[in-house]
C-alpha cells in the first residue's frame, strides 16, 4: 500500500508545507520593514529633517493639504512619521512609475494556473494562425489549378478543332502558337 503514489503524495505535501513556511517568512519580513530602527550615525540627519519640516510655515489662506496633515501626524511619531511623510511625497511625485512597478511585479508573480492559461492561449493562437495560413495556401493552390485548367482547356479547344473533312485546322494552331510567342516576349 505504500508504493510510488504514496511517496509522490508525501513529497508534494512536503513541498506545499515548505512553500507555506516561506510565505509566512516573507509576510513577517514585510511587516517588520517599517518598524526597523535606523542606525545611530544617521539618526541626527532624520531629526534635522524633521525639525526643518516643523519650522516650515504655511502661507495664510492656504487650506491644510494632505502633506501638512501628515506633518502634524508625524510630529508625534518621530523618525517613523518622517519616513512615512517621505514615502507619501515620493509616491505622489512618481505615481506613474510606481504603478508600472506594481504591474510589473504582478506580472512577475504569476501563479502556475495563470502561466498555464497564458501558455494555452499562446498555443491556441499559434494553431489558429497556422490554420489560417494553411487555408490561405490551399485557396491559392486551388485558384492556380483552376486557372491552369482553364488555360489548358482553351488551348485544347483551339488545337483540337477540325476542318469539314476531319483534318486538324492548321491555321488555328499557327495562330495559337503566334499568340503564345507574343505573350512570352
Amino acid at each position: 500500500g505504500r508504493g510510488f503514489a504514496f511517496r509522490r503524495k508525501q513529497k508534494i505535501e512536503r513541498q506545499y508545507r515548505k512553500l507555506l513556511k516561506k510565505r509566512r517568512q516573507v509576510h513577517s519580513q514585510q511587516n517588520d520593514q517599517f518598524t526597523d530602527s535606523y542606525p545611530e550615525h544617521l539618526k541626527h540627519l532624520y531629526l534635522a529633517e524633521e525639525e526643518k519640516l516643523k519650522k516650515r510655515r504655511r502661507t495664510p489662506g492656504d487650506s491644510v493639504s494632505s502633506e501638512e496633515k501628515l506633518n502634524k501626524a508625524a510630529d508625534g511619531c518621530g523618525i517613523y512619521g518622517y519616513v512615512c511623510l517621505m514615502i507619501f511625497c515620493v509616491s505622489r511625485m512618481f505615481t506613474f512609475s510606481s504603478r508600472s512597478v506594481v504591474t510589473q511585479e504582478k506580472f512577475k508573480n504569476k501563479t502556475s494556473n495563470q502561466k498555464a492559461k497564458e501558455e494555452y492561449e499562446k498555443i491556441k493562437a499559434d494553431h489558429a494562425r497556422k490554420k489560417e495560413e494553411a487555408e490561405k495556401r490551399k485557396q491559392q493552390r486551388e485558384e492556380a489549378q483552376r486557372l491552369y485548367k482553364k488555360k489548358k482547356m482553351e488551348a485544347y479547344k483551339i488545337l483540337s478543332k477540325k476542318t469539314k473533312k476531319g483534318q486538324p485546322n492548321l491555321n488555328l494552331q499557327v495562330e495559337f502558337l503566334l499568340q503564345k510567342i507574343q505573350q512570352n516576349t
